[in-house]
């Protein structure tokens, strides 16, 4: 049995919360929250309120991240953020590769391997999003589509790099659908992606990587999710909005350890 050191809880707030609301949510938030040594709590707002959230949360455990970013270090790119601006206003880690990416802004492989190298010369932190599509998994190629996208955007990483590296495992037809993949699916899934990892750089890089599971996360399946073997958190969407819901899948996660 794998033992797992620790697990995260990061919560993707996406498009959602106007500044007002994202106070409401700290102050009901921070009130109940407790930190505790083996979990790792990570809230993505929107970018506008990245600066005043890093305020907020800095006398806690809890990493505010972004949502995503660009390649480049500075230029002529109307309305993108550059890894150096979020380190500015100290955010060190960034979401790349999210199925909304992929699928309303035309995110390539080829662009996503960029934006990770981007983050490695920058020393941030990526975790990094994969997943297959309804149709794939049907159709028996949801674990070659996993695959293309570790290997494409990930193995020209050096061994080193990957201390920067979490990734996410996010089925396409689970995102905000309601629909979750089964905990036995999750997991075989993320065993597959270690497998993956290994074929290039080995057994043991393999198996420290952090590997997080996304796609309708709620406190009801947060506990069973999190006993899976090769599960090592969630990247949380809609109920990383209201407190008292994030609040219960980090104690789900506080559970595994007790």
């Amino acid at each position: 049995m794998r033992k797992k050191k620790k697990i995260y809880v990061a919560g993707n707030w996406k498009m959602n919360l106007d500044l007002k609301e994202a106070e409401q949510f700290y102050a009901v938030f921070n009130r109940h929250y407790r930190s505790h040594p083996h979990v790792k709590v990570m809230i993505a707002p929107a970018f506008t309120h990245l600066y005043r959230m890093v305020y907020l949360y800095e006398d806690t455990d809890v990493e505010i991240m972004a949502q995503n970013m660009h390649w480049a270090a500075k230029g002529a790119y109307t309305g993108e953020v550059s890894a150096a601006m979020l380190k500015s206003v100290g955010v060190e880690t960034v979401i790349l590769g999210h199925s909304e990416r992929r699928q309303y802004f035309c995110e390539t492989d080829e662009i996503l391997q960029k934006k990770v190298q981007r983050v490695i010369e920058e020393n941030m932190t990526a975790v990094f999003c994969v997943g297959e599509k309804w149709e794939e998994r049907e159709a028996g190629r949801h674990f070659q589509t996993v695959a293309d996208q570790v290997k494409k955007a990930l193995f020209s990483l050096h061994p080193e790099d990957w201390e920067e590296i979490v990734i996410a495992y996010e089925p396409v037809w689970a995102i905000g659908t309601g629909q979750t993949a089964t905990p036995q699916q999750a997991d075989e899934m993320h065993r597959h992606i270690r497998e993956v990892i290994a074929s290039k750089y080995g057994n043991q890089l393999a198996g420290r990587i952090p590997v997080l599971y996304g796609g309708s996360v709620k406190p009801e399946n947060a506990a069973e999710i999190f006993a899976m073997e090769n599960v090592d958190g969630a990247l949380v969407g809609g109920a990383s909005l209201i407190p008292e819901k994030f609040l219960d899948i980090i104690e789900a996660a506080k559970q595994y350890f007790d």
